[in-house]
């Protein structure tokens, strides 16, 4: 359903839910305005760029969004990518980045993917996010010990050996402060729930800076004054060659905010008892990520952490949201001047925190315990990811994934012959039409059976288990019956293999053949070739078709398996 949740919430909006998203608006306009301010200056541009990301994109989300309680903005996961594309484009490519980020995640919307995004591994997620984690923190040092560092390289191994030649130039005020905001934000968190930690943090911190004089760097000896006027819209130029090497870039910025967006969303849903509308969520990020970078915003996506805020401060519906955005607005024009004076060292702990929150440690270490392979995609994930670049980390990720997942098919997929000789104690499942045990099979009647999903990973396995088709072999049953999917390689495998059986005068018989393979093998032509009289429902019925060929007479099916059938 592609209805905004705006829409269907109001149709019930009353004064008492309006006082209730009011009152969550503000506190989360509150908490947004030190992570907006935080998130722009570590993606590499200036506070003010993050705070209209939150303005913009904020209410975009809400007003557009497929969920009642979800708020959006910049994040911490967009960090790392967004300070790549300034590094290397500039903030004009980060626009078009961005913009193309937007237009994809509309189409998504549009073409209903949303659903799909439950697929993406959970090893992938973990490995990158936990990789995110450690490369913000490892970009916050300088700021959070005060370290004279004139030019911090981008890349995490090179920023190593810079900390540590530069480690005697750490301020002992900037390391005070830091303390006291990580301690705030950690350990009154815990006790106090009505004010916002980190919003106390930025008080406290801004405050001891100015009351006791400390040389501690802020906003505004570093950006200068936040401009308290709304930005005008820009529109960047976009060639071919620029949209072709954003190209990458901008589908990592789409994954990563529908990922998000979509987490969320769920984790929304669980507190609250909703029901989001994943299809329609991902149009509304589209949307604010086609129009925020047009005044100057970066990417932005559902953000889980001001959502659980919004949602246990009493948010009811979409509103609250918009009402957070309206609030950070104000701010932003009638005190960002006072937003100057924030110390770097206290964003830096905002951060650093977030930072920890993301890591998500302990389930990275009970993802260490589960098999090989998904410890192969997690390691694989973080490393590329801290090293070398998020977009590869990604796309290598669902690379070795998707072969993984093939590998396990093809070993859970197995094709083997059923002997003529029978063990009658044998445990068995079947029962009726669908028992082999006990059944006269004709001398010249070969039955296989394949189970499992018949795609190109288990091709090879078919092959090598039916390699040659005996002359003496008059009639081929294979059954099919466990297959609930075929592929093209599957259908081609099949008739190569009805080939091989026409050239040794060999009749091959499906037996229990379900709705998708028989249809995909009705389109490729694979059924008319083979002849509707082969096509057969159960084993009795393949058997009898056999000694239709064979020149002999029915078997009788008892009564008991006629009952059995008929069932």
């Amino acid at each position: 359903m592609l209805i905004p949740k705006l829409v269907t919430t109001l149709k019930t909006y009353n004064k008492q839910t309006f006082y209730s998203d009011v009152s969550s608006g503000v506190i989360v306009g509150i908490v947004a305005l030190p992570l907006a301010i935080a998130f722009g200056i570590a993606s590499g541009v200036s506070p003010a760029n993050g705070l209209i990301t939150a303005v913009i994109a904020g209410f975009l989300i809400s007003a557009l969004g497929g969920s009642r309680v979800q708020i959006g903005g910049p994040t911490g996961a967009f960090i790392v990518i967004v300070y790549g594309i300034v590094q290397k484009y500039g903030f004009e490519g980060l626009m078009i980045a961005t913009i193309m980020a937007g237009i994809i995640l509309v189409l998504m919307g549009f073409m209903k993917l949303g659903t799909l995004i439950k697929f993406i591994p959970l090893p992938i997620i973990t490995g990158f996010t936990s990789g995110i984690a450690l490369i913000i923190f490892t970009t916050q040092i300088k700021d959070l010990l005060g370290l004279n560092i004139n030019e911090l390289p981008s890349e995490f191994l090179a920023k190593i050996p810079v900390y540590v030649n530069h480690i005697t130039t750490l301020n002992y005020d900037t390391l005070i402060v830091s303390a006291v905001s990580v301690f705030t934000i950690i350990v009154l968190g815990k006790f106090i729930k009505k004010i916002p930690s980190t919003f106390i943090a930025l008080i406290l911190g801004t405050a001891i800076v100015h009351l006791f004089g400390l040389n501690v760097e802020t906003i505004s000896s570093r950006f200068g004054e936040i401009s308290s006027s709304f930005p005008a819209p820009k529109i960047p130029v976009i060639t071919f060659d620029i949209v072709y090497n954003l190209a990458g870039p901008a589908f990592t910025i789409a994954i990563l905010g529908a990922i998000e967006s979509l987490l969320s969303a769920v984790v929304a849903d669980g507190m609250t008892g909703g029901r989001h509308r994943s299809n329609m969520e991902l149009i509304a990020n589209g949307a604010a990520n086609i129009i925020t970078p047009v005044f100057g915003g970066i990417p932005a996506t559902g953000a889980i952490a001001r959502t659980v805020t919004n949602i246990r401060n009493g948010a009811k519906t979409p509103v609250s949201g918009i009402i957070h955005s309206v609030v950070l607005l104000l701010i932003m024009l009638f005190f960002g001047k006072y937003a100057g004076m924030i110390p770097m060292a206290v964003l830096a702990s905002i951060l650093v925190v977030v930072a920890y929150n993301m890591s998500e440690w302990r389930e990275f270490k009970a993802q260490l315990k589960m098999p090989k392979s998904d410890v192969i995609v997690l390691l694989t994930t973080f490393f590329l990811t801290v090293i070398f670049d998020l977009t590869i980390a990604i796309e290598v990720g669902m690379v070795l994934s998707a072969m993984l997942f093939m590998k396990r098919m093809a070993e859970v997929t197995n094709v083997g012959m059923i002997n003529r000789e029978f063990d009658e104690n044998a445990e068995t499942d079947d029962s009726g039409a669908n028992a082999v045990q006990g059944k006269n099979i004709p001398k010249g009647v070969l039955i296989y059976e394949v189970n499992g999903p018949f795609f190109f990973g288990a091709a090879s396995k078919f092959k090598e288990a039916i390699r040659i088709v005996g002359k003496s072999t008059k009639v081929l049953i294979l059954r099919l019956r466990n297959v609930p999917a075929i592929d093209s390689t599957g259908i081609a495998t099949l008739e190569d293999f009805y080939y091989d059986c026409k050239n040794n005068s060999t009749t091959l018989i499906l037996s229990g053949i379900h709705a998708q393979p028989m249809f995909a093998c009705e389109r490729a032509g694979l059924l008319e070739k083979i002849g509707e009289e082969n096509i057969r429902g159960n084993i009795d019925d393949a058997l009898n078709r056999s000694r239709d060929i064979l020149g002999l007479p029915h078997e009788n099916i008892t009564a008991e398996k006629e009952s059995s059938l008929e069932k």
